[in-house]
């Protein structure tokens, strides 16, 4: 794998096909080209981001990716170049932004693949990383420290980092922030010789149906790495490309002249006339007729096929127009009676008697007093036109 630790302008870098390749664009440098010029010995801290383009183009190539967690950190430019890209210059534009000042720098990073002799190594394995983000893998003594340990456990003559992969490229999840948890990383690595048995070990049944429970497997080289990485065995990923069948088909050319179809023969350049009208009637006149005489039928028969009232009574039973008319006629008398009723006063409201001249004294409200108000009984001492009647006095006075 290539490590380049530090950014220059125009600055040519020789990666290798099928190999690893990290490009760290460090803030350090970049502080210095943004105005005011920091004075030496002097420390400044301002916020700056990068983008990165191929020349020419809004993004970058497809095998190439970056990242840069926050304005305060480097950014990194990594990824697997293809064999087809060998012999062509990749110009990349490299864009600093100070986010305090809004100044900006701009270099070019001329990336000239080169062909690697020993590749395509045959055998390849992808191990999954879960205590590990894709910036802190991209290090080069994590990264350095990783290949040894699968160079003590696989034995390899040759052994080079092939590509590296954040987990959430994979469609993994953004992981909670809670125990400084990681979002996992994926890292494939190639080597000449065969797999060791300590790698087979994950092909084991046994191991299968643990991983399928959602059970971590029994691998005997896992303490290896475990120090440092947690490694997911389940999901390791053991590729022999000298197993595997060529799916190539041979294409088999003709001799590139066509059969003969005879002699063209192009359409005429007179056209004849053609009379429309016969269509106009078919596509207008006939729906149009149809709805016509659907129209006067439904009009004959709401209007034309009515019974009427005496149609129904001379059909109805007499019996049954004698019961309807005597509940019409009961209902009618009902009503009447309804209005025609009064209400019968209380008998403390009618009339009375005065009790000294004896003429007949009136009721006590009108019509249209509200009587629900009114006390049942009224006091001799309420009513109108009442004298007084003389008290016994005693023998002394008179």
């Amino acid at each position: 794998y290539t490590i380049l630790s530090k950014v220059h302008s125009d600055r040519n870098v020789y990666p290798s096909a099928g190999v690893l390749f990290v490009h760290v664009l460090e803030r350090e440098y970049f502080k210095g080209e943004f105005p005011p010029y920091p004075k030496p010995g002097e420390i400044s801290n301002d916020p700056i981001t990068f983008n990165t383009n191929l020349m020419g183009y809004p993004d970058r190539p497809g095998w190439l990716r970056y990242i840069q967690r926050t304005p305060y950190s480097d950014g990194v430019l990594y990824g697997s170049p293809t064999v087809e890209n060998v012999g062509k210059p990749t110009i990349i534009e490299i864009t600093a932004y100070n986010r305090r000042t809004f100044e900006t720098a701009r270099h070019n990073l001329i990336i000239n693949i080169m062909s690697a002799e020993d590749f395509p190594l045959p055998y390849q394995a992808e191990f999954f990383i879960r205590n590990m983000n894709v910036e802190e893998m991209l290090a080069s003594e994590v990264l350095g420290d990783f290949l040894g340990a699968v160079k003590n456990v696989w034995q390899p003559e040759r052994l080079n980092a092939i590509n590296i992969t954040s987990a959430l490229d994979r469609g993994g999840r953004v992981p909670l922030p809670i125990n400084d948890m990681k979002e996992g990383v994926y890292v494939m690595v190639g080597a000449d010789v065969p797999f060791s048995s300590c790698l087979r070990e994950v092909e084991n049944p046994q191991n299968q149906l643990r991983c399928s429970q959602e059970m971590e497997p029994v691998i005997t080289c896992d303490k290896k790495f475990r120090t440092q990485f947690h490694i997911d065995w389940c999901k390791i990923s053991l590729v022999d490309n000298t197993k595997q069948v060529s799916t190539f088909q041979e294409v088999v050319r003709g001799e590139g002249i066509l059969p003969d179809g005879g002699e063209y023969k192009p359409p005429s350049d007179t056209l004849k006339s053609r009379d429309y009208y016969s269509d106009f009637l078919i596509t207008l006149a006939v729906p149009s007729a149809i709805a016509l005489v659907l129209f006067l039928i439904l009009a004959y028969i709401m209007c034309c096929r009515r019974e009427g009232v005496e149609k129904r009574n001379m059909q109805t039973p007499d019996i049954q127009l004698v019961h309807h008319s005597a509940i019409q006629k009961s209902t009618k008398e009902l009503r009447d009676m309804s209005k025609n009723r009064e209400i019968a006063w209380p008998l403390s409201t009618l009339p009375v008697f005065h009790p000294v001249t004896g003429e007949i004294v009136p009721a006590l409200h009108a019509d249209s007093y509200d009587n629900t108000s009114m006390p049942l009984m009224q006091t001799q001492q309420n009513l109108p036109h009442q004298t007084q009647i003389p008290q016994q006095q005693s023998a002394g006075q008179y």
